[in-house]
């Protein structure tokens, strides 16, 4: 044993205490005992740490080996408690057993006791070692149902987002028109516009709510972040409540930071809950951006963190603090402090993962009874640097001409999107879904020069439409559209050149800028008709335009 055995030994007899402690050490077992005499000794001994077993006799002045037996069993339930006495009876012994004595040696056999010591220390290892291994079993239990219920909760908000974007594309798209259509004077414009930025708002909060469920590759932005703060300053306050007071200050030369919004706003909530949760009788909470020269790596970081300039985003509240061990934990997946069903523990391991794509970095400080305070760091960027394409005038839009093959089950979407494409100039051909649309194309006589469809439709998909129609028509035009978030990629395998994805909810300027431009982006300006299935004994003909 390369530590010392630290045991306590109830004995009233010293020169039995001695000899029980030289057989120990000619076994090859280096010992450290703590001798009781009395039941307060023992007891006081007990009350301490470090001790690994003990051995007891049967019998000392006031006090005996069966209320020695039940006192450790009370303090210490697994400590290994051995009995080395005089001799006692068989009765005595399997009666100590059945109380949980671990075993029990006669004084004038002392050559058993080395032996049945590395036994029961071997037999203790093994049990912390199997309890060890039934705890990170229900830890990855509890992990895996977790993981599960966040998977059904991307199920659920996938379909969600189909749903609402489909009505979003409906709202924000008559609302354009709406106000195209009205006078600049029109008290009527005034509330329309007011209608369309909700549907914006709207929006967004989908695209944050798919962020959380992973199913949407986010683009960040140059920000200023005072700007993503003022964003949810009403909505921090309803989330604390009237106990809590809140004080935010702004960072005067307005840093800026490049994020995706959706995400540093889900920082900032996550923060503020914990804060909130940490001040139940209420309290001060402070939100302050400022900027900073980084003379050192922050204390929580992916990879060290270049010095310079960086925006500094603190949270400060007055709650119940934490100590060494809590935060030595505090960004773990799944770690928390809260009671059982009040927290996930994925809230601040979430802000980490955020703060450190942004190749940003955090510290924490916080004291027991004094509150805590985080120190979001991110580099700061240029917003000149960034912004000189943004404020490029569009050109106006060019009617259009060509034949378009619209296939969109939603029926309110289809119908705008119809009459925007018709109102410009183009021949619109519809479809309810996939299977109605390639019976159309390919047994009528139709002149199509872009397929423009919903990628998730009963029957047939957008993209197995697309395939279909691009055997026979390899040079035809695909757009997508879609509200289901994780359909990006339903391009691929397909000419990038001739295909490109619209993401709903749209507004009808930038859907009919997205059709000119796909159809202008072949050096072939003219669609190539689509090729009709030669009847019975005929020859192969090409359908021709109407």
């Amino acid at each position: 044993m390369t530590q010392p055995l630290r045991f306590i030994h109830l004995e009233s007899n010293p020169a039995d205490a001695e000899l029980i402690s030289a057989t120990l050490r000619n076994a090859g077992i280096l010992c450290q005992s703590k001798h009781a005499q009395s039941r307060e000794e023992f007891l006081a001994a007990l009350r301490q740490e470090g001790f690994s077993l003990i051995l007891a006799d049967t019998a000392v002045p006031g006090f005996d080996g069966a209320a020695a037996l039940a006192l450790t069993r009370t303090l210490h339930p697994d400590m290994p408690f051995l009995f080395v006495s005089g001799a006692q009876g068989e009765e005595f012994a399997i009666d100590m057993m059945q109380r949980g004595a671990t075993d029990y040696i006669s004084k004038q056999r002392l050559g058993r006791l080395a032996p049945s010591i590395k036994r029961t220390l071997r037999e203790l290892d093994e049990r912390l070692e199997r309890r060890r291994a039934e705890d990170a079993l229900r830890v990855s239990e509890k992990q895996f149902r977790q993981a599960q219920k966040m998977e059904a909760v991307g199920r659920l908000a996938g379909g969600l987002a189909h749903d609402f974007n489909n009505l979003l594309t409906v709202i924000m798209g008559h609302s354009q028109v709406l106000i195209e259509e009205l006078p600049s004077g029109d008290p009527t414009r005034a509330k329309i516009e007011e209608m369309q930025k909700a549907g914006e708002r709207a929006a967004n909060l989908i695209r944050q709510l798919m962020a959380f469920s992973r199913k949407q590759p986010l683009e960040p932005k140059v920000l200023p972040l005072n700007s993503v703060v003022g964003n949810v300053d009403s909505m921090l306050r309803r989330l604390i409540g009237e106990d809590i007071q809140l004080v935010i200050r702004f960072d005067p030369y307005d840093g800026h930071v490049k994020a995706n919004p959706g995400q540093l706003e889900q920082v900032l909530m996550n923060l503020v809950v914990n804060a909130r949760d940490a001040m139940p009788n209420g309290g001060l909470l402070a939100i302050e951006t400022s900027q900073t020269e980084l003379a050192r790596t922050p204390m929580h970081h992916l990879h060290p963190l270049p010095l310079g300039q960086y925006v500094k985003l603190t949270v400060t509240d007055t709650g119940c603090g934490m100590d060494a061990d809590v935060l030595s934990h505090l960004f773990e997946p799944f770690f928390t402090t809260k009671e059982e069903h009040k927290g996930t523990g994925l809230g601040l391991s979430t802000v980490f993962g955020i703060v450190t794509t942004c190749g940003g970095g955090i510290d924490v400080w916080s004291q027991v009874g004094h509150g805590t305070t985080f120190d979001l760091y991110f580099p700061r960027v240029n917003p000149q640097a960034h912004t000189a394409d943004a404020s490029a005038p569009q050109g106006r839009l060019r009617q259009g001409s060509e034949t378009i093959l619209l296939v969109e089950d939603d029926t309110g979407v289809r119908e705008l999107v119809r009459h925007e494409l018709v109102k410009i100039g183009y021949q619109v051909i519809e479809a309810k879904n996939g299977v109605e649309a390639c019976l159309t194309a390919t047994q009528q006589s139709y002149h199509v020069d872009l397929l423009l469809t919903d990628v998730v439709m009963p029957g047939m998909n957008g993209r197995e439409l697309a395939q279909h129609l691009s055997v026979i028509k390899p040079n035809l035009r695909v757009l997508f559209m879609s509200g289901y978030l994780d359909d990006i990629c339903v391009n691929s395998g397909m000419d990038p050149h001739r295909t490109t994805f619209l993401q709903k909810p749209f507004t009808p300027d930038l859907l009919l800028r997205t059709v000119r431009a796909l159809l202008d982006s072949s050096a072939s300006g003219t669609g190539h008709a689509l090729h009709q299935p030669p009847l019975p004994g005929q020859a192969p003909r090409t359908a021709q335009a109407p």
